[in-house]
């Protein structure tokens, strides 16, 4: 038996999916900000801090690189209150994802300075820099030159990923898409829906990323 599709009924569900698109960008847009930021200050804790720091750092990454991001999710939602830790839907899920997105972009910043020529750093220190002001000066915005597609990449991979977050009610445009399915149990077309809104957004992020790599770091341009 041909089963009919109808995608007339999603008119009624428009602004409960263009507000699942906006709780989503929020997400990617605030996730990523922290998340790059925490990638740049792990790698220079990883060069310049003490041993024990480094050391914490290095579990910190691996521990996320090596365990699930829906378990991470729930480790922050679920698990911490009962430390007394308490956070809304929304905000634990952001955590999760600056955590997550940290993690990975911490080794893919990491590989950036080290692709730094010896005679970069040698001619900061020369100037009178010390390692550290070398790194936050002079290495650190030709590293993200270099590792900027990697790392948009990742970041994409982390907005994908933030399908998951509609497990602990975030009302993402995952979380609208199960909600619509639950009342019409039209599932072909709600998911085909959402999948190809979730391949334009994906087409859009890069591009916006592509954008701010061209205006902040010249990426592309000729060194």
């Amino acid at each position: 038996m041909i089963q009919s599709f109808d995608f007339t009924f999603l008119d009624d569900y428009v602004d409960l999916i263009v507000s699942g698109i906006v709780t989503t960008l929020v997400l990617i847009t605030v996730g990523a900000a922290l998340g790059l930021s925490v990638s740049v200050l792990c790698t220079w804790a990883r060069l310049f801090c003490p041993v024990w720091v480094r050391a914490l750092v290095t579990g910190y990454v691996e521990f996320v690189r090596n365990t699930p991001f829906l378990i991470q999710l729930f480790f922050i939602f679920f698990g911490l209150p009962q430390l007394g830790i308490s956070m809304s839907e929304m905000t634990a899920a952001i955590v999760a994802m600056t955590i997550n997105l940290g993690a990975y972009g911490t080794e893919i910043v990491r590989a950036g300075v080290q692709a730094t020529p010896k005679g970069q750093w040698e001619s900061a220190v020369s100037l009178g820099m010390t390692r550290n002001q070398a790194f936050w000066r002079v290495v650190l915005i030709p590293a993200l030159q270099k590792m900027w597609p990697t790392l948009s990449s990742q970041i994409v991979i982390v907005m994908l990923g933030s399908a998951v977050v509609s497990q602990i009610a975030v009302e993402d445009l995952t979380f609208a898409a199960n909600f619509i399915q639950s009342r019409t149990f039209r599932a072909f077309e709600i998911y085909f829906v959402v999948t190809a809104i979730y391949i334009v957004l994906a087409l859009l992020v890069r591009l916006a990323l592509r954008f701010i790599g061209l205006r902040f770091l010249g990426e592309g341009e000729p060194s």
